[in-house]
């Protein structure tokens, strides 16, 4: 299977409660896509952040799993493909775009691995929420490197600190080179800057140094989320385009607060000068989480 797009049926929509729909479901038709990418790797997209998936005829690894109802579309298609038992699932980082879907595979997978940090923020969001009993936290964690090997393939994690999040994997899929980034790369997005979770807009420029030299120049790289027009997949210059979004940010920061304005002033900005392929909504998440870490941190 190549590459797919399916529809929801109306039947579908309609035959979910009210209660269970979460807030992104916008529509009663929504399209979803299974695309392969190379070396029995491929992705999933639909409401969240992207799936990556590697499926053999002996093996089964999920990484990421978006909300409840686009897992079990993503578990539905994987099942046409190779019908047996899944053996892992990873999540890159806690964030519920990324970890809702965990509860579906319950039962389906033995072991869900993350960063040491990605378990205790996801654990700690849950009790805050009151709704532990809709999450499946990550039965097995790491702090700095974690490596596993599925039939040809090394799956290898990594964690390089603070980013993003303070939880931050990089999932590579070695023999295939192909390595999902979670929320590490914003494709010509704003990025959603978590500072409530050890966010650190300085060291995730580092961060993507530290991929950079990991990684080599034929990594095809899996991205969490993309801009309109943008693929969730690229290149090591898009990481590249990533860092100069963030260092760019911190320096038009820097110069603001020099010159004395104030973050409602700053607010106004509607481009962040030096990286003009980020445009669109969500500039200010940017504005506020630099304010944070350049001003109400010191």
């Amino acid at each position: 299977m190549n590459r797919r797009s399916f529809l929801y049926q109306s039947a579908l929509a309609s035959s979910l409660p009210m209660l269970s729909r979460p807030a992104w479901f916008s529509s009663l038709f929504a399209a979803y896509e299974m695309r392969a990418l190379r070396g029995n790797v491929g992705v999933f997209t639909e409401s969240g952040g992207t799936i990556a998936w590697y499926v053999t005829g002996k093996h089964i690894v999920v990484v990421d799993t978006q909300f409840p109802d686009p897992a079990a579309h993503v578990i539905s298609e994987i099942k046409k493909m190779q019908d047996h038992p899944f053996d892992l699932l990873i999540n890159t980082h806690h964030h519920g775009d990324h970890t809702s879907g965990n509860i579906t595979f319950k039962g389906l997978a033995p072991k869900l691995v993350a960063h040491e940090n990605s378990k205790a923020n996801q654990q700690r969001v849950a009790e805050d929420r009151g709704n532990m009993d809709q999450q499946w936290l990550p039965t097995e964690t790491f702090s700095t490197a974690w490596e596993t090997q599925m039939g040809d393939e090394f799956i290898q994690l990594h964690y390089f600190g603070p980013a993003h999040t303070d939880g931050d994997a990089m999932i590579h899929f070695t023999e295939a080179n192909v390595v999902h980034m979670g929320d590490l790369v914003f494709n010509r997005r704003f990025p959603y800057i978590d500072k409530s979770a050890g966010a650190s807009i300085s060291n995730w420029i580092q961060v993507l140094d530290n991929a950079l030299n990991t990684f080599d120049r034929n990594t095809l790289f899996v991205f969490g989320h993309s801009g309109e027009g943008y693929d969730i997949t690229g290149d090591a210059e898009d990481l590249q385009a990533m860092q100069n979004y963030l260092s760019s940010l911190l320096n038009f920061m820097e110069k603001e607060i020099a010159a004395g304005k104030s973050k409602e002033e700053i607010a106004n900005a509607t481009q962040i000068p030096g990286a003009p392929e980020w445009k669109g909504d969500g500039i200010g998440r940017s504005i506020d989480a630099a304010w944070i870490e350049l001003v109400e941190k010191k």
